[in-house]
């Protein structure tokens, strides 16, 4: 039941990042002024996208408290790794944004740093 919790984690955690990524491009740049910027947050906090954002966070934290209580810090953390993994697979396909070598290099030890850590415990 405790890989549910890691998974539940990274799931909540990846949803998020992928949904207020998508919502916040409809929305522009920040902008220069503070009052600008105050209305420019509080239009994204009243889209009903970017609060699923927020509650999926959420979802997220109770997920790995849950976990924590399965695993040691040491133990799970490092599947954390995997959020980087999917929100750059999902970025590229969903989103269209740049794929190149330096990359998937990175991901590459990602994977191989998760797989390494996993098998230590």
């Amino acid at each position: 039941m405790g890989y549910i919790y890691i998974f539940g984690t990274i799931f909540f955690t990846v949803y998020g990042q992928l949904i207020i990524k998508w919502r916040i491009g409809n929305y522009g740049s920040l902008p220069a002024e503070s009052l600008e910027k105050l209305i420019f947050i509080m239009k994204l906090f009243l889209d009903p996208f970017i609060l699923s954002g927020f509650i999926s966070a959420f979802l997220a934290s109770m997920f790995w408290m849950a976990a924590m209580t399965k695993f040691e810090l040491s133990y799970a953390y490092p599947f954390m790794g995997l959020t980087f993994v999917l929100v750059f697979l999902f970025s590229i396909f969903f989103m269209g944004e740049n794929f190149n070598l330096y990359k998937l290099l990175g991901l590459i030890l990602i994977v191989a740093g998760i797989i390494i850590t996993s098998r230590a415990s």
